[in-house]
């Protein structure tokens, strides 16, 4: 189901249309849509980064994790 804000945007747009078929006014141009594509690629090409920064501390924790188990 498509949210409430998107159906009320579409309405809003119907009516205006209707309302310009009668006053002979056009519709107002439609924005374009957000490409969801660019974003996606955006945020995967943050991740190795993200990934990179993360290790020393996963390494640290591993290693600590090593150590206490090594002591029992």
């Amino acid at each position: 189901m498509a949210k409430k804000g998107m159906l009320a945007e579409k309405t809003a747009e119907l009516e205006a249309a209707v309302a310009g078929l009668f006053t002979g006014t056009p519709a107002p141009v439609k924005k374009k849509a957000k490409k969801k594509k660019a974003k996606k690629a955006k945020k995967a090409a943050k991740k190795p980064a993200k990934k990179a920064k993360k290790a020393p501390k996963k390494a640290a924790k591993k290693a600590k994790k090593a150590k206490k188990k090594a002591k029992r």
